[in-house]
């Protein structure tokens, strides 16, 4: 993954964080992100769902001088910064998908065919970009 980040470096821009789940949490992985030049923010294990207030507003302890890769990542999760910057994988896109089948009314393709079958699906994107532009522009 970090191979194709860098070869697309040109039309994503320049990668600095990378966000991942527990499945890629491997010290192999942090050192491979680090080399890169991402600051890698991979959960470490899972956490519970409604910690209590104290462990959500405060900062962890300091961490020891000789911590591992996987100590220094769990600590920076845990810090007001990373909490917020891991938090940005609860994003989801599945609203839009809702949309597009319930208030737009498109839940098959009419047309067979890989290339037949892009195209439709483009027009229902540009449908779904265009309504958006018209609900959020300036009134």
């Amino acid at each position: 993954m970090l191979a194709t980040l860098k070869a697309q470096a040109d039309a994503l821009g320049a990668v600095n964080c990378l966000i991942a789940d527990t499945g890629f949490c491997s010290e192999k992985n942090i050192q491979a992100c680090e080399a890169a030049g991402i600051e890698p923010l991979i959960a470490v294990a899972r956490d519970e769902h409604h910690p209590g207030w104290r462990e959500r507003h405060s900062e962890p302890a300091p961490l020891p001088k000789n911590a591992t890769p996987v100590q220094t990542l769990s600590h920076r999760l845990k810090t007001q910064a990373g909490r917020a910057l891991y938090a940005l994988r609860k994003q989801t896109v599945e609203p839009v998908f809702g949309i597009i089948k319930s208030v737009m009314g498109f839940r098959q393709f009419s047309l067979r065919g890989l290339k037949k079958v892009t195209g439709e699906w483009t027009l229902v994107c540009l449908a779904w970009n265009l309504k958006r532009m018209a609900a959020l522009r300036p009134q």
